[in-house]
This record gives C-alpha cells, sequence and structure tokens, in this order.
C-alpha cells in the first residue's frame, strides 16, 4: 500500500526548484540516503567565512543530504510523538475511531442495550477527540517540530562544509 503525502500543497509556492520531489515515491525518496559516516564527517565542518559561503554551503547540501535531513525529520517527529503520549494516544484514538467507524459500511453500531448511527459516533468522536487533541498541546509540538528540524538541518548545512571536488568542479578554467 503506497503513502500519499499532499506535498503539491506545500511545494507549489516553491517553483521548480522541488518538482523532482513531487513526482518521487517515498522508497525512491529515501533510495539516495547517504552513508552516515558521510553525513557526520566531523572533518569537514567548519565555520563559514561569510554569508555567500553559507549560502553556497546551504544550497549544497539541502540538494546532497535532503533524504537524510527527512530521515532526522521523522526521526524529530517520532521523538516529539513519544514525548507527549497524549498527543499519541489521541492520534492512535482517532485513527482507530474511524477505522472502525469506516469498517461499519454505514450500518448502525448494535451494543445490544443501544443502536448508534455512523452520524452519532461521529458526533460521539468529535466531542471526545477534540478536548483532548487541544489539551494534548499538537500547537506547541508542531512548532517545536519546525524549529528543532530547522535548527538541525539548517545548522548541519551550514557548518559542513562542502567536499573538495565540489569546490574544483565550480571552478572556471
Amino acid at each position: 500500500m503506497a503513502i500519499q503525502i499532499p506535498i503539491e500543497a506545500i511545494t507549489s509556492r516553491f517553483g521548480d526548484r522541488f518538482n523532482n520531489i513531487r513526482s518521487q515515491s517515498l522508497t525512491t525518496r529515501f533510495a539516495n540516503l547517504r552513508p552516515i559516516s558521510e553525513f557526520l564527517d566531523v572533518k569537514r565542518i567548519s565555520k563559514p567565512a561569510n554569508f555567500g559561503e553559507i549560502q553556497s554551503r546551504v544550497n549544497y547540501n539541502l540538494s546532497y543530504f535532503s533524504s537524510n535531513y527527512a530521515v532526522v525529520f521523522v526521526m524529530l517527529s517520532i521523538y516529539s510523538l513519544l514525548t507527549n503520549p497524549v498527543l499519541l494516544f489521541v492520534i492512535i484514538l482517532v485513527t482507530c475511531s474511524l477505522y472502525g467507524i469506516g469498517k461499519l459500511g454505514g450500518r448502525d453500531l448494535d451494543l445490544g442495550f443501544r443502536r448508534f448511527n455512523t452520524s452519532q459516533l461521529y458526533t460521539a468522536l468529535l466531542c471526545v477527540a477534540v478536548p483532548l487533541g487541544l489539551w494534548a498541546s499538537p500547537f506547541t509540538t508542531v512548532l517545536w517540530l519546525i524549529g528543532a528540524t530547522g535548527v538541525t538541518v539548517f545548522g548541519h548545512a551550514a557548518f559542513l562544509d562542502k567536499p573538495i571536488e565540489s569546490a574544483f568542479s565550480e571552478e572556471a578554467v
């Protein structure tokens, strides 16, 4: 079963730069992961001399390590869910409830002592999930995830120097 992510809505504002990302499946996307020894090469970490060098490094590293950065985002997402068990519970509750209501196929849920139609089930789920969801602080978690990913990815991209081979390929002969 293929997972479809609506990347079009996110990347359409960035022009043609992300066209190749939109057309890739998840397996293709993660097929070009760089080795961890190359991604965490401490010998190539250095302070950039100026803002132009930061821009050059970030442009190069964002495209070269894009799959590794996606893995960093996924790992931080998993961490944020594991450290917020209420939010994890709400996500599991809503997912399982929607799956269960969908499996009814429009029929009523008969518990023996009471009958519930799908409209009542969706309403009950809404009445339980919204307050629990707000209590789980999803906005704080999303903002933390955006900040942590940004600092990690852009920090890595700015401080990791480009390989020597790429420096020679940029020079005009």
